[in-house]
């Protein structure tokens, strides 16, 4: 009686929201409505839920490397140039107008870059040296660029380093000038190792998937300076994709390597903490979830798999 007793005591003494909680996701098996239009390796994906359009970056030999889809998977138009070997992509929207911004890891003569696309493919800027590998000397030569993130104000969050020389956060300007750079390789407090994704919650915190140290790290958006940083939730795989849900309760969290979307709890004010996983998705064998983005409108969840080379639609139910 005494063991029940204590067995009983110890049930309440850490109550769990979370116990027994059903799914949170469903898979949207019709999206796309037809997926032989993934031809590649389907690397990254964006959703501009303002427009209601899904693009996709995808590699290899003679593919289309950027696709458009609409948000009930329809097949738009496909464009091409100047991407070499996209690794991330992220749709800006300002007052006036709408750009596509992708990061670019290939070795020829587009690549260790980061560019902004008109939504139909034209190309308006490009951050980097074209072709050329960085040294961490310089803030605007990239080394295989992972991720990108740009707040409405036109602010940019570039994460460099996917296996290169660099491997750092850094804040430009809307002109494209530093605010900002954070990050050397290494396992203390604000190194890196293959910071592989970033992104923004409202209260002014900078997320960073730091995909081989098996951790996501936080920042202050506006100082740069280190505010925490969670490692509890990845024992199994590190983080390659940061995301946070439409309402900012959660973020998702994709683990290539254990085919999983972990979904985190997110801290709202004050204490970063440790993490709390509140729920998972998990897919099927060889899927290799590589890259995620959240349509803020829907709350609907895009997943760029590389195994699987597809994007597979996820709804919260």
């Amino acid at each position: 009686y005494l063991f029940l007793y204590f067995q009983v005591l110890k049930a309440f003494e850490y109550p769990s929201p979370w116990k027994g909680q059903q799914q949170m996701y469903k898979l949207d098996i019709g999206w796309p409505k037809i997926p032989e239009y993934f031809t590649g390796q389907t690397f990254c994906v964006a959703v501009d839920s303002l427009h209601g359009l899904v693009y996709v970056g995808q590699r290899g030999d003679n593919v289309p490397k950027v696709l458009v889809f609409s948000e009930e998977g329809y097949f738009l138009y496909s464009w091409n140039n100047t991407v070499e070997m996209p690794h991330g992509i992220f749709v800006s929207n300002t007052a006036t107008d709408s750009s596509v911004w992708i990061t670019d890891v290939g070795t020829g003569k587009y690549g260790h870059t980061v560019k902004q696309y008109s939504p139909s493919g034209k190309l308006m800027q490009i951050l980097g040296t074209p072709g050329n590998a960085g040294s961490s000397l310089i803030p605007l030569q990239f080394d295989q660029p992972a991720d990108i993130f740009v707040e409405e104000s036109g602010d940019i969050y570039v994460v460099d380093g996917d296996g290169g020389m660099n491997n750092r956060l850094l804040k430009l300007s809307n002109d494209y000038k530093e605010i900002w750079l954070t990050g050397t390789n290494g396992t203390g407090i604000g190194q890196f190792k293959i910071p592989h994704s970033v992104t923004l919650d409202p209260f002014g915190r900078v997320w960073v998937a730091d995909r081989d140290n098996k951790r996501i790290q936080v920042f202050d958006k506006v100082t740069g300076e280190w505010l925490g940083s969670w490692s509890s939730c990845f024992s199994e795989d590190g983080p390659y994709s940061v995301r946070f849900t439409a309402n900012y309760k959660y973020l998702i969290v994709a683990q290539l390597n254990i085919n999983r979307l972990a979904i985190l709890a997110a801290p709202l004010v004050g204490s970063i903490g440790d993490c709390v996983m509140v729920n998972t998705v998990q897919l099927a064998d060889e899927t290799k979830p590589h890259l995620v983005d959240v349509d803020m409108k829907s709350g609907a969840v895009y997943v760029a798999e590389i195994g699987a080379q597809q994007v597979q639609k996820y709804i919260p139910l």
